[in-house]
């Protein structure tokens, strides 16, 4: 098969443009053979790779990456290792409640597991740290989604805590905000030095990674499946898809997967004096109490102490959009930082970029063996940190042959369901995705 379309990322990896330079790893430029190859190094392919080790400590396994690793979508995530239903479709991020619980175990699992390799691999400090999270809400109507979502965690028996708007400031440093609803499980990365030093720990437990070496073919050579890249070729007999909507590339999953771009903006780094002049903890995550609202990380690290703001959405079924969206959406990035932090006039945003995520109609996952020997992990939901490190763990498992509840219950999940022709689909889309931040504008 060839691949119709390779990735495509408007704008910079922020947060891996803030990093001192890492570690490199070598382009494909040869013929090899493996046991196991896992194409795409985001959440999904780092967990498949190392659940992979776990499970078979002598085997020979490649992780290829068609850009450099933590410069594709991993490195644009806002960060949130999400434990609870994250339904970005609904209204308060609820769901059924019996489907929230088995959803909320499959997350808490994939959080478990990040921070297992948080240890063992012996990440920094600020890498990936177990704080929890706040819906935040501006406005009486996102009050009344955190009430109404709080009443729903409730009745699941999820520990929360409904804040008012002095606790907010207290928090943020900013009177904007009048409530929160702050949930204790959710872990916050920063995404591009997870990806980092996942592939750090991966390579010095002799896990072959290679990255700027995208697949452009692959065929079924007998029992084994030939990858080929502009300069070598990986053979396998057993390869595992971890491309998230790419799989449309590959030919699978046509016309079942939704694909739209989120964007962010990223401040250049505060001054000791803007710092204290903000006020507020030194590191906190809001997610907006409306699904369509914006997002707002505070972070300090390596980089400096700097806010990310993440709004607006765009339609991609083509999985592509041009440079001057992410300018255009940037505007609205501005207007939102300068209305919760209007005392920090002249901080201005260094990076600007768009993020592609996957969706479908019914919210499961692309998952499973698609042809013999060929498995697929795809398709986040919006849950790309905890979804996909979940999704990873469960297709190694499954290719490997292991039976347990966990991956009977994933591959049994009903596949995502077919879209109306393009026509219908598309300006449905448009339609919901701009109704949706009309109805959250006062959020953004």
């Amino acid at each position: 098969m060839k691949v119709t379309q390779l990735p495509y990322d408007p704008g910079p990896a922020a947060w891996d443009a803030i990093l001192p330079a890492g570690n490199t790893y070598p382009t494909l430029e040869e013929k090899r053979s493996a046991d196991w190859l896992i194409i795409g190094a985001g959440f999904a392919g780092l967990a498949a790779a190392r659940r992979l080790r776990q499970i078979h400590p002598k085997d020979r396994i490649v992780l290829i990456e068609a850009r450099r690793i933590a410069e594709g979508p991993v490195g644009r995530n806002s960060g949130f290792m999400i434990d609870l239903p994250h339904n970005l479709v609904s209204e308060d991020y609820a769901g059924a409640i019996e489907k929230d619980r088995a959803e909320a175990v499959q997350n808490r699992a994939a959080i478990a597991f990040a921070a297992e390799a948080a240890s063992d691999y012996r990440f920094s400090a600020e890498t990936f740290v177990q704080s929890g999270k706040t819906n935040a809400a501006a406005t009486a109507k996102g009050t009344k989604h955190n009430e109404d979502y709080a009443a729903h965690l409730k009745a699941m028996g999820e520990e929360h805590e409904l804040l008012d708007a002095a606790q907010m400031q207290e928090l943020s440093g900013s009177s904007y905000y009048q409530s929160g609803l702050y949930t204790p499980g959710t872990a916050m990365l920063q995404p591009a030095l997870f990806a980092r030093e996942m592939a750090s720990g991966l390579a010095a437990q002799s896990v072959s990674l290679f990255e700027n070496s995208p697949v452009i073919n692959l065929k079924r050579d007998q029992t084994e499946w030939v990858a080929t890249t502009p300069r070598g070729a990986i053979k396998a007999p057993n390869v595992i898809l971890t491309v998230n909507g790419h799989l449309e590339s590959f030919g699978f999953f046509k016309r079942r997967l939704m694909h739209i771009f989120l964007f962010a903006s990223m401040t250049r780094a505060l001054s000791e004096s803007e710092e204290q002049q903000l006020g507020g903890a030194p590191v906190w995550g809001f997610t907006p109490a409306d699904p369509m609202g914006t997002t707002v990380r505070k972070v300090s690290g390596v980089g400096g102490t700097r806010f990310i703001i993440r709004n607006r959405v765009a339609w991609a079924p083509s999985r592509w959009v041009n440079e001057k969206s992410v300018a255009d959406m940037g505007i609205t990035h501005d207007r939102s930082f300068d209305a919760r932090f209007p005392m920090l006039k002249g901080v201005d945003m260094e990076h600007r970029w768009g993020g592609l995520l996957c969706l479908s109609r019914n919210g499961t996952s692309a998952f499973g063996e698609v042809e013999p020997g060929l498995f697929a992990a795809g398709c986040q939901n919006g849950l790309g940190a905890a979804r996909g490190t979940y999704s990873g763990m469960m297709v190694a498992d499954l290719a490997s042959g292991i039976q347990s509840k966990a991956v009977t219950e994933f591959t049994d999940q009903t596949p995502p369901s077919r879209l109306p022709p393009k026509l219908i689909s598309s300006l449905g889309a448009k339609v919901t995705l701009r109704w949706g931040e009309y109805k959250a504008r006062e959020e953004l």
